[in-house]
């Protein structure tokens, strides 16, 4: 057994296809085959199922893969504290964050990240809060940024976290289009849910929050478009299709887009670092780790201002 082989293995379990696992890994697949073939022959238990236009995992390969994301965990924690020896000049870190955070305080981190440590490879996974947290328990992370709370014992006994914006939402519209709030700042939900909404996926932390929301003051909102992602949520707002409810730090640099607050307390999240406390963090790791903090800060200034202008 070598890693090659669980990688190769952990990749098929993912995508539940050999071509694509092929495609993603850079090797062809006759060479993958053989290497979940040896793996097989070793272990002397078939791992996958194999049918037409289908891959699943035995009993065997479920129990076998957290073991294997594991070892390719440790793998890849041990080969970044060896670069790190270099003085940052070469490593990898893994983070994780929600999309709506991708499009805000995750770029800006980024880029100051790359400026200072440009030999460090980053790998970004965008998922929502309850997936950051599960890849984080399984090793496949080295730092999250998530906006919900650890529900699980389980997440709780493994995952330390460090609370570092408390983010308001607020509500954006088409700055050259009629003000759907005639001019009211703050709007409560009430007035807020009889405007035309633009909506988020059902998978997004953010519109559960919202809907959470509406919910506790009893109203249903007025659904103009649903699902849009948060690039074409704002583009759509911009074109006066509708309002979109957003965290303010997104709206701070769309000149196109009315920002108008929002009553209450209801509509804030928390944003936090989440990492396993029981795996000290990487020397790239605790670097990102400070940056995101340096980061968070100066948006929560420039979010201040947008707020006392709104």
């Amino acid at each position: 057994m070598n890693l090659d082989q669980l990688r190769g293995f952990a990749e098929v379990a993912r995508t539940g296809h050999f071509t694509r696992a092929a495609e993603r890994l850079h090797l062809a697949q006759p060479s993958l085959s053989r290497q979940i073939a040896g793996l097989e022959q070793e272990f002397g238990v078939e791992l996958f199922h194999r049918a037409r236009g289908n891959v699943a995992l035995t009993a065997a390969g479920e129990r076998l893969l957290p073991f294997a994301r594991r070892m390719l965990a440790d793998a890849d924690t041990a080969r970044g504290e060896m670069a790190e020896l270099a003085g940052l000049k070469r490593g990898r870190i893994r983070l994780g964050a929600t999309p709506t955070l991708c499009t805000s305080l995750v770029a800006e981190v980024l880029a100051e990240f790359r400026g200072r440590y440009p030999g460090v490879d980053i790998e970004i996974l965008e998922r929502g809060s309850r997936s950051l947290i599960t890849e984080l328990m399984e090793g496949g992370l080295d730092l999250a940024l998530i906006v919900t709370s650890v529900s699980s014992g389980a997440a709780r006994a493994v995952l330390e976290r460090e609370p570092i914006l408390r983010e308001r939402l607020v509500a954006v519209s088409a700055v050259d289009g009629p003000d759907p709030f005639a001019g009211a700042a703050p709007v409560n939900l009430e007035a807020l849910a009889g405007v035309p909404q633009i909506v988020f996926p059902e998978s997004y932390d953010l519109r559960a929050a919202t809907d959470a929301a509406f919910r506790d003051a009893g109203v249903e909102p007025l659904v103009a478009v649903e699902g849009a992602e948060m690039d074409a949520a704002l583009s759509f707002a911009e074109r006066g299709v509708g309002a979109a409810v957003v965290p303010a730090m997104v709206a701070a640099d769309r000149a196109k887009l009315r920002v108008t607050t929002l009553e209450g307390d209801g509509l804030t999240r928390t944003i936090s670092i989440a990492r396993r406390s029981d795996m000290a963090p990487t020397h790239a790791a605790a670097a990102m780790q400070a940056i995101i903090r340096q980061v968070a800060d100066r948006l929560a200034d420039a979010e201040g201002d947008l707020l006392a202008r709104a």
